[in-house]
């Protein structure tokens, strides 16, 4: 099969869902320019909406003893965001961490790092890993692409369900267009909060009750959480010049934080899923999107990311390495993992699904203009 490219970025027809003007320049593209660009500011209107949540932040905190809470990974996003928080914008933030049973050696010695010199305090939710593990297995089992939404799951409901908990309003999120601006196709990654596809999958393919695993709806996070409960995501990588390389060389300086080979590696499940799984089982490379993303906001040239791609994520070692791990840590042999990764394909309309609920939300909320649509 010919696969199509597209003239401005990288993205191409292992997107099923691509389409492409005149000039071969793509949806993805043609979506940012049009609907992303014009409404995002990192110029004075940005720093003023960034000044707002600020002041918002410490009006609604200053009698307890966190104003907000900041999800850690250990990545550079995050990373940055926590810096920025308590040194530009003293702010005071419960850092708080997920472990989901996959953290690199990398990223434990970046989030105590990080912690440790800015003079704060960690806690960390460690989620049930037989129930974690049983979860991964079932994904596996159950021939899709995204099989990181265990993890991915977990790491959200958790957050928010402790902001609920101890009447944390605000989230800061190091989520960001500068470097996200492009996102995964659906078929690639689809949403970790359907719990209609989540249900069928526990129900069919995990062979144990998950009677800890931390569940969350989207109409509880999206909706009660947010608009009920006023907890408020706040992204202030959003209103500020935002350049992803300037911000590693920075915390390696300062901190002696440590970079990883690509976004997301922080875990060591996804680095074998998104480096070898994805690309290896269903030919969709997460990098094209990332590399999208660096293009569109000139962090990075076309040519560049090009010649990235002629190379594979990881290298044969690695593969085999992390092969051996993924499968000792899961509790199965190799032969069995190997089974999962050539078995039929499955994506989601093959199972029960609610995206015509997340396309009709996404449709509602760009229209009250409470969000951004980014095309996936």
């Amino acid at each position: 099969m010919t696969i199509k490219i597209c003239s401005n970025c990288v993205m191409d027809t292992t997107d099923a869902e691509i389409s492409f003007n005149d000039a071969g320049i793509c949806d993805h593209c043609l979506d940012f320019k049009a609907n992303v660009l014009p409404n995002w500011h990192t110029d004075s209107k940005g720093k003023l909406q960034l000044s707002a949540d600020i002041a918002a932040i410490k009006t609604h905190g200053k009698d307890n003893d966190f104003d907000c809470i900041l999800g850690m990974s250990g990545g550079a996003d995050s990373s940055y965001l926590l810096h920025l928080a308590v040194k530009e914008f003293g702010l005071r933030p419960l850092v708080f961490h997920v472990d989901g049973g996959w953290n690199s050696d990398i990223a434990v010695s970046n989030i105590k790092v990080m912690v440790e010199k800015l003079g704060l305090d960690l806690f960390t939710e460690v989620i049930n890993w037989e129930e974690m593990k049983a979860f991964q297995l079932g994904y596996l089992k159950s021939g899709l692409p995204n099989i990181d939404i265990p993890q991915d799951h977990a790491f959200v409901a958790t957050l928010y369900d402790f902001a609920d908990k101890y009447n944390i309003k605000y989230i800061l999120n190091g989520g960001n267009i500068s470097t996200e601006c492009v996102r995964n196709p659906l078929d690639w990654l689809y949403y970790g909060t359907d719990m209609s596809q989540i249900n069928y999958i526990r129900k069919k393919f995990v062979d144990r009750p998950l009677a800890t695993y931390p569940f969350s709806s989207v109409f509880r996070h999206k909706l009660y959480l947010r608009y009920i409960r006023r907890i408020k995501v706040i992204k202030p990588l959003n209103h500020m010049p935002y350049i992803k390389a300037d911000a590693m060389k920075f915390l390696e300086k300062q901190y002696g934080w440590r970079p990883y080979p690509q976004k997301h590696f922080e875990s060591r499940f996804t680095k074998f899923y998104e480096g070898y799984w994805l690309p290896e089982r269903f030919g969709f490379d997460t990098r094209k999107v990332q590399y999208s993303s660096l293009i569109l906001t000139g962090q990075m040239s076309r040519d560049e990311a090009l010649e990235k791609l002629r190379l594979p994520a990881l290298s044969d070692e690695d593969v085999r390495k992390d092969f051996q791990f993924i499968a000792k840590k899961l509790d199965v042999d190799e032969g069995e993992l190997s089974n999962y990764l050539t078995m039929p394909i499955k994506g989601h309309r093959d199972y029960p699904n609610q995206q015509w609920l997340f396309d009709f939300g996404a449709k509602v909320m760009k229209w009250l203009g409470l969000e951004r649509s980014i095309k996936r």
